[in-house]
């Protein structure tokens, strides 16, 4: 197992980051909120999952080790796989996802696209015991950074267009969020904000 990659990041769009360790260019999949605190040409360290396929092996990123292991806890559940699994952190964070399974709050699910009701009951049964008991709050992942006002935008609608929304609909949902950015945006929260938005469209 790959648990964790630390390089510069030689470059990041479409979903995924391209990171350089010892020369050798490491493609990862990541979370818009987690690509968003990568920044090209800067040295980061990226918590990682190897997905192997029979034609295929996948690296997937993400901000810390917590995220990783209830990324590959979602993936016990039927029906879920890296994907799917992907996009429901992309949506909430993993204390949100504790809160929701916990609470058996369905609608919160649903709010992922590819999640209907029956998917998110299963959900909710199958990972009670495995996602363990929320213990803090839920407004963004562990240790992210403000980011600058001027940055924030952009991230957002890349983010969203990663995920494979339009463009038109993402500057839509950026426009929706704005009044909630304030004067230290939150890139990871306003992304989770403006996918809500769009789930509720």
């Amino acid at each position: 197992m790959i648990a964790f990659l630390t390089g510069r990041v030689a470059g990041r769009g479409g979903g995924s980051a391209v990171i350089d360790v010892g020369g050798v260019g490491m493609t990862v999949l990541c979370t818009p909120a987690t690509l968003a605190r990568l920044r090209v040409g800067e040295t980061a360290t990226v918590a990682t999952s190897l997905v192997v396929r029979e034609d295929s092996l996948t690296l997937y990123g993400f901000a810390d080790a917590d995220e990783r292991d209830v990324f590959e806890r979602l993936q016990t559940a039927s029906g879920v796989g890296p994907r799917l699994a992907l996009a429901m952190l992309a949506v909430h964070t993993p204390e949100a996802l504790r809160k929701a399974v916990a609470a058996e709050d369905t609608a919160a699910l649903t709010a992922v696209p590819g999640i209907g009701r029956k998917g998110a009951q299963r959900i909710v049964l199958e990972l009670r015991d495995k996602l363990g008991e929320p213990v803090g709050a839920a407004d963004g992942p562990a240790g992210a950074a403000p980011q600058a006002p001027a940055h924030w935008r952009p991230q957002v609608v890349a983010g969203l267009t990663g995920l494979g929304w339009s463009a038109r609909d993402a500057e839509a949902a950026a426009d929706a969020v704005a009044p909630q950015a304030g004067e230290e945006p939150d890139v990871a929260a306003l992304l989770r904000a403006a996918l809500r938005t769009l789930s509720r469209a």
